[in-house]
């Protein structure tokens, strides 16, 4: 267990940009084991609450819509200005193995090579919505650093991707033209959390599939409101690989991140997103505990035979396993 001043020295080293510092505390609170849990709890205490003048960007969209050619493409445009970022990449896990390949150090050469650019994958584990369960954390710590940039890249695996935007300021969805049944393929529960859409790949304005993707886009966004009140979602034509459009999209992020703060919206938003933390991470250790509780694990092992011995349906198994977990806490 680290002493006091061990845990002093590790947040004043942290905040002072270390980045062996920074990657040995996020390597920390991604570890599931109790003891290291602990470690990062009080990490994260240590550090306390920072007014961080950053701002946060979760980048979504389908596995080749060009997600890390964006970010490196935005992270060193945004570094030219300045400015230094954190890139938290989130690959998704095997359900098997439960490895990952983590290659985004790999893809974003240029940007991992800038000393003003920290580029963090992470697997996914078992946590849905295509983020890493600890993810903010990850987020505090890079602000911690000194990182007034924080690009979240989510795993890139459908639908459920909306999480992402519970833990960053300005949610940027990435589509391609011509990837199939277009209008089909855009769904409402993306669309309503995405701040800014940009279609990649848009190398040539004469292409017929880049029209009528934008055209779908433009059609299917006006059926949804943003979660900001009173902002104007933009759709945007850029090529990442070829740099086009990319100062139209850097002008449209600061468009952006005035009218949250002017509005007072992201000190409102990030409040809320606190809240939703707090509850989500109630979830999640409150079934940890349950699970060590070994008289429990026996009751669902019972259960699922059960189950497959067709004696009793799965919403049943459901109502009885929760009659037993309340037996439990009532248990003196």
């Amino acid at each position: 267990m680290y002493t006091p001043e061990a845990m002093i020295s590790w947040s004043d080293s942290i905040k002072k940009g270390d980045r062996n510092g920074l990657s040995k505390a996020i390597t920390l609170i991604e570890s599931q084991k109790p003891e290291d849990r602990l470690v990062a709890n009080q990490l994260i205490r240590q550090i306390g609450s920072l007014d961080a003048n950053s701002f946060r960007i979760g980048i979504t969209g389908p596995p080749g819509a060009g997600k890390s050619t964006l970010i490196e493409t935005l992270g060193l445009s945004l570094i030219h200005q300045g400015h230094k970022v954190a890139v938290l990449s989130i690959d998704p896990s095997s359900a098997i193995t439960k490895g990952s390949i983590l290659g985004d150090k790999t893809r974003m050469q240029n940007l991992a090579i800038e000393p003003n650019a920290f580029i963090r994958p992470s697997p996914s584990g078992n946590q849905l919505g295509g983020v890493a369960r600890h993810t903010r954390e990850s987020i505090w710590l890079c602000e911690a650093a000194g990182f007034d940039y924080i690009l979240v890249e989510t795993a890139g695996i459908g639908q459920s991707e909306y999480l992402v935007s519970t833990m960053t300021d300005l949610t940027l969805l990435i589509n391609i033209p011509g990837s199939g049944d277009d209008l089909q393929g855009i769904k409402k529960g993306i669309l309503e959390w995405a701040d800014i859409i940009v279609l990649n790949k848009a190398d040539d304005d004469k292409d017929i599939r880049l029209n009528t993707s934008y055209k779908d886009l433009l059609v299917a966004s006006q059926f949804t409101q943003s979660k900001y009140s009173g902002w104007n979602r933009k759709i945007l034509k850029i090529s990442a690989l070829y740099k086009k459009g990319i100062d139209e999209l850097l002008t449209e992020i600061e468009n952006f991140k005035t009218y949250i703060n002017e509005n007072q919206a992201i000190k409102k938003y990030r409040q809320e997103q606190l809240v939703a933390y707090f509850h989500q991470n109630l979830k999640d250790k409150l079934w940890e505990s349950l699970e060590n509780k070994p008289e429990l694990t026996e009751f669902l092992i019972q259960t699922e035979k059960n189950i497959l011995r067709l004696e009793i349906s799965p919403e049943e198994a459901t109502d009885i396993s929760l009659r037993f977990i309340f037996a439990l806490f009532n248990k003196k």
